[in-house]
């Protein structure tokens, strides 16, 4: 067997192979002898069916299967033996005059080759970090939220604006049959409010579906539909009133504080904002990270220059799913891709160089943060090691759970090294500022 390369230019080459019939004949003889030993055909005793026979029937198929087998394991080792880093899988050269019974066969495989560059790390970068504040706004819509889960509800004999009405709701053509509890202040229509607002408990009140909740997002909660089907219901919802109830706020005082925070924790409404605020803006954190990635990621792709096998990866594209495309599909698939292809690349180089690889024992550690801050949340903290390093096992003998932790993990420390090594522009802004800057909405 013989293996010889042939670059078209830097990043594109082909690779021959030469194969002798003496490299795979013995293994095809055993496959076939085994075929004779077990082959069923009528008018022979089993395991004496002439070879002739077995031969004809499937010595193509046989030596077929064998010489691909021997081509992945060459392939594979050259590659690994000349250090060729490739992008995407070998493309095999198809050749229409194949003939499986000569005595030597050439098999050419097209390859596209990882380019080279590097990536300037120290030069002054224009890429914002930004730290999102909790607005004054935001706090007091927070305190409010906590008074009114631990206020107390009073009946009402009918409604006003802020109080909470709980009505089974129907309409039988859109499978609708729910017991919801909302405001008001949630419904739109003068006329829809005035028959609410007449309406005490036992009352059954008919109010036309479309346009009565002030947004989607209400009328799907209320109704448990899918947005999707918001527009579909046609005529009146049926609201039978179980309840109306006024939600009577709770005082600020040492025991509301307690009941949120524990005992002596907080003393003070300051007290209770200081709380509130670090607790948005670590929330906000996760947001903040993820916009520096991404805008990192872009930063990366544009100032790294380097080129790709571009009619490589376009042939490849066309031609490595389960259905081939057509050349404008690939071509449109290759022009999605670029950006994504190129940042791999570039992410790649990072952790070689930087030597970001997750080890084995560090990613079972963030599994462990991961499923403790988990258990944390449904108030099960504590558990003894012994159970947690069963429940880290079992999570990570799941390779799409495994796969998606390492994910995580990477954006972690990717995020960690962009924040020491790139000089970012540091830059604060409240919630709804952020999101106007960042993302062009509001």
């Amino acid at each position: 067997m013989n293996i010889s390369r042939k670059d078209t230019d830097a990043l594109n080459t082909t690779v021959t192979i030469a194969v002798e019939r003496n490299d795979f004949q013995e293994k095809v003889n055993k496959v076939l002898s085994d075929y004779r030993k077990n082959a069923n055909v009528p008018g022979f005793r089993k395991g004496h069916v002439p070879m002739g026979m077995i031969k004809k029937q499937y010595e193509t198929a046989v030596t077929a299967d064998e010489v691909n087998k021997l081509l992945q394991e060459k392939l594979e080792a050259y590659l690994k033996e000349e250090n060729l880093k490739t992008l995407g899988n070998p493309l095999p050269v198809l050749k229409d005059d194949l003939d499986w019974k000569s005595a030597k066969i050439d098999f050419d495989f097209e390859l596209g080759l990882s380019p080279e560059f590097e990536v300037n790390l120290t030069a002054k970068n224009k890429v914002t970090h930004y730290q999102i504040t909790a607005s004054n706004d935001m706090i007091n819509d927070q305190i409010i939220y906590y008074r009114k889960q631990y206020g107390k509800l009073v009946a009402q004999p009918h409604a006003k604006d802020d109080f909470e009405i709980t009505a089974v709701v129907k309409n039988e053509a859109a499978e609708i049959d729910t017991t919801p509890t909302f405001e008001l202040s949630q419904i739109k229509g003068k006329a829809n409010l005035t028959a609410l607002k007449k309406a005490k408990v036992g009352d059954i009140v008919k109010l036309k579906a479309k346009n009565l909740f002030k947004d989607e997002a209400t009328a799907t909660r209320v109704l448990t539909i899918s947005a999707d089907k918001i527009n579909e219901i046609e005529g009146e919802l049926e609201f039978d009133i179980k309840e109306i109830n006024e939600r009577v706020l709770a005082e600020i005082n040492q025991e509301f504080f307690d009941k949120i925070y524990g005992p002596e924790a907080v003393k003070s409404e300051d007290e209770m904002k200081a709380k509130i605020t670090e607790g948005l803006e670590k929330q906000f954190e996760q947001q903040s990270d993820q916009k520096l990635l991404n805008d990192v990621t872009e930063y990366l792709v544009s100032k790294t220059k380097f080129d790709l096998p571009e009619v490589f990866l376009k042939k490849w594209m066309q031609n490595s799913g389960e259905k081939p495309m057509t050349v404008a599909e690939a071509a449109e698939e290759y022009d999605r891709s670029e950006k994504g292809i190129r940042y791999q690349l570039i992410e790649g180089k990072i952790i070689d160089e930087h030597d970001l690889q997750i080890k084995f024992e560090e990613l079972k550690e963030f599994a462990k943060e991961m499923i403790l801050m988990q258990m944390a949340q449904y108030g099960q903290a504590g558990l003894p090691d012994e159970e947690l390093d069963g429940i880290v096992a079992r999570v990570m003998s799941n390779q799409d759970e495994t796969r998606r932790i390492s994910e995580q993990l990477m954006s972690k420390k990717l995020l960690e090294f962009y924040k020491t090594n790139l000089t970012l522009k540091k830059k604060k802004l409240p919630f709804d500022a952020f999101v106007k800057e960042a993302y062009g909405q509001g």
